[in-house]
């Protein structure tokens, strides 16, 4: 017996042998192609930090890092009937949802929160592009309202985060139908005097931007977030013309008077504050006394949240 061959020689292989690193790790920057470490880009909310891109967020991380200590309790939805047209098309719209609900583990696209931001009570609500590309159902639309309401009891101001492809098709007519009823629930708040914060993250289009995404007192958008009804692609086959640089994009926007604000999403807290507390007659707040948000990991809100989950999603 060769005792080097046999016991030797795969155990010096065995030390010094490449190890399988897991494939969580790094995440690959959509813009610039640079790898970036997770733990990196979940510390900077999922900004890349080589070019500035905004990659996606979940509401959870999002709410995280919005909220004092990452402390928030969510607002109950009114859950509508499911599959009210028996849609189908590749799929049962039923098992579309059940593959989105196990993907990102919420019940729905949208996720309403109460919570203290900078010592600010606030009522906020986020699209999750993850679950069926955010788009409005009547879930959305349910949830707008929820969030508006509970913003009208407890007078406190409604911050929305976008991110939609639009209507949900699968809910045909009846989807359409949120863009009425969501810009009641904008007129709830403005009736009672309460401000309504919309920021405009990538991609926000269709029917969501031609209701309760454009109707806000204030309009913040992400760098680089694609804001638009119809996308540019569509619109150059149609009018047979090569659109201008940047066109539909958030910096374009603000340059002719569609935003107020282009904010990074590391800013975005702080920009939050000062706003909230100017429209609601509040003094400024002092950095130095605010609470800082959680350190939560990437798409997880702290355990300490004590948050309910949605009905259908894992604690």
């Amino acid at each position: 017996m060769n005792w080097i061959n046999n016991y030797v020689r795969p155990r010096i292989n065995s030390i010094f042998s490449r190890r399988e690193t897991p494939e969580n790790l790094w995440t690959k920057c959509d813009e610039c192609g640079t790898m970036l470490f997770h733990r990196e880009v979940s510390d900077n909310l999922n900004v890349c930090t080589n070019c500035n891109h905004h990659m996606h967020i979940t509401p959870r991380h999002r709410f995280g890092v919005l909220f004092d200590g990452g402390v928030f309790s969510e607002v109950k939805v009114p859950a509508p009937t499911v599959d009210p047209l028996q849609f189908r098309d590749q799929k049962k719209y039923p098992d579309r949802l059940r593959a989105a609900q196990k993907q990102t583990e919420e019940a729905e696209a949208m996720l309403v929160a109460t919570g203290d931001m900078g010592r600010t009570p606030i009522v906020a609500c986020a699209q999750d592009f993850s679950f069926m590309a955010g788009s409005m159902g009547m879930y959305v639309g349910n949830a707008i309202i929820a969030a508006a309401e509970a913003a009208v009891k407890l007078k406190r101001p409604l911050i929305l985060f976008s991110a939609a492809g639009g209507a949900r098709m699968q809910e045909g007519i009846l989807s359409l139908m949120q863009m009425p009823r969501t810009t009641v629930a904008v007129q709830m708040l403005k009736e009672a005097n309460l401000p309504y914060i919309v920021v405009l993250t990538h991609p926000t289009t269709g029917g969501v931007t031609a209701s309760y995404a454009m109707l806000g007192d204030i309009h913040i958008a992400e760098p680089n977030a694609l804001i638009c009804f119809a996308g540019p692609r569509v619109i150059e086959q149609t009018i047979r013309e090569k659109l201008p640089e940047g066109f539909q994009r958030a910096e374009y926007l603000l340059d002719h008077g569609m935003l107020d604000r282009v904010t990074s999403r590391t800013e975005m807290r702080d920009e939050l504050i000062t706003i909230v507390r100017m429209l609601m007659g509040l003094p400024p707040a002092v950095k130095a006394d605010l609470p800082p948000p959680a350190d939560v990991p990437h798409g997880l809100s702290t355990p300490e949240a004590a948050v309910q989950a949605p009905v259908g999603t894992k604690k």
